[in-house]
């Protein structure tokens, strides 16, 4: 079980890789996920259409409300608050997010493995759903979308190929 933010679902959707993440993982978000990718399926570029294409395929995962006391910090937006607060109930084997910043205080605050969404694509390489070299090539797609190039979270994304 996955609980994924907004990041790693526009992050997965650039790769082309929602519908086999769908297929292959029971996924998870919250009404705020939901409420943010609605946003910025609005813009007219490639996040815009990435989030567009999660919202088409809305009938693959599960959207959740989430109940009590919501927090924000320096680092956590509220939607990545939310998805903490899902994990509390759910407890997933991951909580997924591609706020590198965030990282760490989202550690904290959660028992599941908190990880980038790259580490879905080697999943469904150990699947078999995708070769290797495919794999790699998706992350390269997300990293020239995203503009993760030279970037510290795709250093640490390529190093999940390097394991």
């Amino acid at each position: 079980m996955i609980v994924a933010d907004t990041s790693a679902l526009i992050s997965l959707a650039t790769a082309e890789v929602v519908d086999l993440v769908f297929a292959e993982f029971e996924v998870h978000t919250t009404r705020v996920i939901l409420q943010e990718l609605e946003e910025t399926a609005e813009y007219d570029d490639p996040h815009g259409q990435a989030a567009q294409n999660v919202l088409e395929q809305q009938a693959q995962f599960s959207v959740h409300t989430v109940d009590g006391e919501q927090f924000e910090s320096s680092t956590i937006d509220q939607g990545e608050a939310s998805c903490i607060r899902l994990e509390e109930q759910l407890e997933p084997a991951f909580l997924l997010t591609d706020d590198l910043r965030a990282l760490p205080e989202i550690q904290n605050l959660t028992t599941a493995k908190v990880a980038l969404s790259p580490i879905v694509l080697r999943a469904l390489v150990k699947r078999g759903v995708l070769e290797p070299k495919n794999a790699q090539n998706r992350l390269e797609q997300i990293a020239k979308t995203r503009d993760w190039l030279g970037a510290p979270i795709y250093r640490r994304a390529r190093q999940l190929f390097d394991e």
